[in-house]
């Protein structure tokens, strides 16, 4: 029997976990929306509106219209002329979200964060007592709204993949529940861009090879799937089937913190670069203060209208010390490349070497309680 096989056979063999995904709708948006009245109802955009201003997130109402997060603003604005940019108030965002994980954890220890707006939840144990993962997500749920007056979305399910695909079912507002010996039959009538880490480049590529659905991927054997898709065929085999044996990791050690901008025109000039690295800047120290990450390398990431990469970085002896450090080894990084000898269509930051990234975290028994 293949590796990928008695994977299979363990999974249905061991007691099921009872996992929640929780995902806030449109969280950034929606805080926006909720802390002024004159914006509710309206089109929304979290960004810049200048000529390379990105949408960080949008409204429901402007997705309606077809814009998205990542999206130019100039591309967004044709999109919805009625359009409303506001800047965005990172502090208020992580005040919801720590609302919002002390809400998780009134529930269960088991939460893995994924961002500031969604987390996984192992609720297997059931420590209040309350007797099913449906109703501690309708109550998490419910808390979230008289709490926050925000809304989330939530997946119920046996494990982390299908909770997941299972959160993103019903938005907004919604809840889906995919109950054990479900899985399969769910992944299967689903086209393959829903499933995590198929970009649309990969989706191009399955629909070359006559894969359009989740049926058309589990018809598709591990050798078939290795020779086209490399390394990433074994999660793809077993994603087509509906399984993930990953648990849910409370204490998960990250390798790095970063962020990166793909910009909708190329950018040369010394004062657009140091302008976009100062954006940049204040997005990644918000993400290494919400992590609460210390880290000695800081790596600069640019990406030329060619499409080829260039790297900096420069290790300390000590950990960053705080984000005038960051800033200013940030800046030093990008000045020993100029001049440019190309323009760039991409610039990245990156905190690595880790207070802890050495550590191993023990994983979770797979041995849990079986039903939902």
């Amino acid at each position: 029997m293949s590796a990928l096989g008695e994977e299979e056979d363990r999974e249905e063999a061991d007691g099921l976990r009872k996992i929640i995904h929780v995902d806030m709708d449109a969280f950034f948006a929606s805080v926006e929306q909720r802390d002024n009245p004159d914006l509710r109802g309206k089109p929304v955009a979290v960004g810049g509106s200048g000529g390379r201003g990105v949408v960080a997130a949008a409204s429901y109402e402007a997705r309606k219209f077809g814009v998205r997060s990542a999206m130019p603003s100039v591309t967004a604005k044709r999109l919805c002329p009625d359009l409303i940019f506001v800047r965005h108030r990172f502090d208020a965002y992580k005040e919801a979200s720590r609302q919002i994980r002390e809400i998780f954890r009134h529930y269960t220890p088991h939460v893995e964060p994924l961002s500031l707006d969604e987390a996984y939840l192992d609720v297997t144990d059931d420590i209040r007592g309350i007797g099913s993962a449906t109703r501690i997500a309708e109550l998490i749920r419910q808390r979230i709204r008289e709490e926050t007056n925000l809304t989330a979305s939530a997946g119920v399910s046996y494990n982390k993949f299908l909770a997941k695909l299972a959160s993103d079912q019903n938005k907004p507002d919604g809840l889906c529940v995919i109950k054990p010996g479900e899985g399969a039959k769910f992944v299967q009538s689903l086209p393959v861009r829903r499933f995590h880490g198929v970009g649309p480049k990969g989706a191009e590529k399955m629909a070359r090879l006559g894969i359009e659905t989740g049926a058309d991927l589990a018809a598709r054997d591990a050798a078939f799937l290795r020779e086209h898709f490399g390394s990433f065929a074994d999660y793809l085999f077993r994603a087509a089937r509906g399984i993930d044996l990953r648990p849910v990791r409370a204490n998960r050690i990250r390798k790095s913190v970063g962020g990166e901008r793909t910009f909708s025109d190329d950018i040369s000039s010394g004062p657009a670069l140091r302008e976009t690295m100062g954006n940049i800047i204040d997005i990644v120290w918000d993400s290494i203060e919400k992590t609460q990450s210390r880290g000695r390398t800081i790596t600069l990431k640019m990406k030329y209208s060619d499409f080829r990469n260039v790297t900096r970085a420069r290790s300390l002896p000590h950990f960053v010390a705080d984000k005038a450090e960051f800033s200013r080894i940030s800046h030093a990084l990008l000045d020993e490349l100029l001049p440019l000898p190309l323009p760039i269509r991409l610039m990245g930051l990156t905190l690595s070497n880790l207070e802890g990234q050495e550590r191993d975290t023990p994983p979770r028994d797979d041995a849990q309680l079986s039903l939902l």
